[in-house]
């Protein structure tokens, strides 16, 4: 379209306004809804594409750090990769190209004349393309880059088929625990219903604690583990807590797996951040087990074996 310079300046206001906005929003958050990729995050990040593509060049983006993060951390999925490709970000803002512009506009031509007896001519030829065209099937409709890519994927096998049925549902636990109150219901329901054979509860502890910086980064380090184990959400339940404050702080947390052994160890897919942590296995018997249990999942008490304050806490579910 033609150039306009102050309709121009005046997106690029506009722009920067939706920026610091989204921007302010990002600061503690590492999706725009919840723990994980969203509908809203592919709408946004989709919209924002070229603007990141052909505007955004480094000054510009520079004070919009959070935004520029969880766009790349998108784009970079392989589910957005099936459909955008690779996205390489602007280095230099695309400008008005006089030139081009006045090549890309239509020429105009000079009617065709008519000829005489064309109109009638034409009548029979029209009728019988017409007839062709209602006859013809209707073409399959065709698979997009991203269907493609998942119907070549293998199916996977469940890393849990080999377990007996178990008697715990665990999504009546979830659902209770998600929309009834947590001390008097859901874990009351969780004690009276688990089963010791076909499910184990762990103690997890960040491993290095020094190395955490500002606590809303150490939050983000909580989500992006669980954003890589979504498939493990069937058969497990965690609740994950950060304590103290910026530059002292600890992550720790309690995890309950479907069977016996270190769920991660299944599966290739879900050994990319556990090794981070130390694991300790729990005696669902024993009274430290139900302090536990009963503290992570409440998010209160005392939590004597952390020294620490309650900072915040994240649910895998």
């Amino acid at each position: 379209m033609q150039f306009n310079k102050q309709a121009t300046e005046q997106a690029k206001e506009d722009v920067k306004k939706i920026l610091t906005v989204l921007n302010q929003h990002l600061n503690t958050r590492t999706f725009l809804v919840g723990e994980r990729i969203s509908l809203a995050d592919i709408t946004v990040a989709c919209s924002m594409l070229w603007l990141y593509k052909q505007v955004l060049e480094p000054s510009f983006r520079q004070p919009y750090g959070n935004v520029t993060r969880w766009f790349v951390t998108c784009v970079n999925q392989p589910q957005f990769k099936a459909v955008l490709g690779e996205v390489k970000l602007c280095e230099k803002m695309a400008q008005f190209d006089a030139k081009k512009f006045a090549e890309m506009q239509p020429k105009k031509e000079a009617p065709a004349k008519k000829e005489k007896g064309g109109k009638e001519a034409a009548k029979p030829q029209e009728k019988k393309e017409k007839k062709k065209e209602e006859s013809k099937p209707d073409p399959e409709e065709e698979m997009d880059d991203c269907d493609a890519v998942l119907a070549a994927e293998p199916k996977a096998k469940d890393p849990f088929a080999h377990l007996p049925k178990s008697t715990f549902v665990f999504d009546e636990f979830k659902r209770k625990y998600s929309n009834e109150d947590t001390l008097t219901v859901a874990i009351p329901h969780f004690w009276e219903n688990f089963d010791r054979e076909g499910y184990s509860i762990w103690y997890s502890q960040y491993k290095y604690p020094e190395e955490l910086t500002l606590t809303f980064k150490s939050c983000n380090l909580i989500t992006g583990m669980f954003q890589r184990l979504d498939k493990l959400r069937k058969n497990a339940f965690a609740s994950v807590i950060l304590f103290g404050t910026n530059n002292d702080s600890c992550i720790s947390g309690i995890w309950v797996f479907r069977g016996q052994e270190l769920a991660f160890t299944l599966s290739e897919d879900w050994q990319i951040d556990y090794e981070s942590y130390d694991w300790r296995k729990l005696d669902p018997n024993s009274e430290e087990c139900k302090t536990m249990v009963k503290e992570y999942f409440a998010w209160e008490g005392e939590f004597k074996h952390v020294g620490k304050s309650f900072n915040q806490g994240k649910i895998f579910k």
